[in-house]
């Protein structure tokens, strides 16, 4: 337990940063399961549209602390390339 004035607010600092972190890291599950539901359901141009909207949350999440940077990266990146194979196999 906390014994100092300094480290009771330190405490009460964390479980509010941590609340926020929560939010954020629930908001980019969120859309990056949106863009898997399309890509499994085979929607092109609605797994391009999730994709597109999850792209900055990742990135967001990315700045803020969140998620480490080389994270958001390559999960845009392998969500990026699932989602162009299913452009182009519609396509094809």
């Amino acid at each position: 337990m906390a014994n100092t004035t300094s480290a009771k607010k330190a405490t009460r600092k964390i479980a509010r940063r941590t609340d926020v972190n929560k939010a954020r890291r629930s908001r980019v599950r969120t859309f990056v399961r949106q863009v898997e539901e399309a890509i499994a359901s085979g929607d092109a141009d609605k797994a391009k549209a999730a994709f597109l909207a999850a792209q900055p949350e990742l990135a967001r999440a990315a700045s803020k602390g969140v998620l480490h940077s080389n994270t958001a990266s390559r999960k845009v990146s392998r969500l990026a390339a699932r989602v162009k194979a299913l452009s182009v196999s519609a396509t094809a």
